[in-house]
């Protein structure tokens, strides 16, 4: 049996897509030229970020969920105020939903996991990256996999708040 790669799985999932973030700074695997205008303090671009907006509404239009919680703690590195504030405002906008595993003042119930996407409770896809916030690759795991990610995802979403309500209160941290 093949392996679909990530963009296949994007393409085909019927029901929900589901990823977990666990790193400070993805800064090295993303637009580097956004990162950098938040961080010279300009306003977000018009239709920054709109090609994944588009795909995500192409999915949660037909009743697809598609969402995620992060794993942080505060103070928030300016990649996480970046991300959080841009990203995940924008992304919001196409129907992804996002939830914050705050550990700064409690243990984190998954350290050690890396990040994963995982789709349909069906297939999960590990993602690799180095010490800089790169990407090194993808790792597409076979179905008798799944169980030990689903029971991540269960205990990220178990101690996790929505991201609305946690930035409400930590915006500035």
């Amino acid at each position: 049996m093949t392996l679909k790669t990530l963009g296949e799985l994007f393409d085909t999932f019927e029901r929900e897509a589901f990823r977990l973030e666990t790193l400070n700074d993805y800064s090295n695997s993303g637009n580097m030229d956004a990162y950098h205008a938040f961080l010279s303090g300009e306003s977000q671009p018009d239709g920054y970020n709109e090609a994944w907006v588009s795909e995500l509404r192409s999915h949660t239009s037909k009743g697809k969920r598609i969402y995620r919680v992060h794993i942080l703690s505060r103070p928030l590195t300016p990649y996480l105020r970046f991300e959080l504030g841009w990203g995940y405002q924008k992304n919001a906008t196409g129907g992804e939903e996002f939830y914050i595993l705050d550990t700064t003042d409690k243990p984190n119930p998954l350290e050690g996991v890396e990040d994963f996407w995982l789709f349909d409770e069906g297939t999960a896809v590990v993602m690799h990256y180095d010490a800089a916030g790169a990407i090194t690759g993808r790792e597409t795991l076979p179905a008798d996999r799944t169980q030990e990610f689903m029971t991540c995802r269960d205990t990220a979403l178990a101690h996790a708040e929505p991201f609305s309500e946690w930035w409400a209160m930590h915006a500035g941290a």
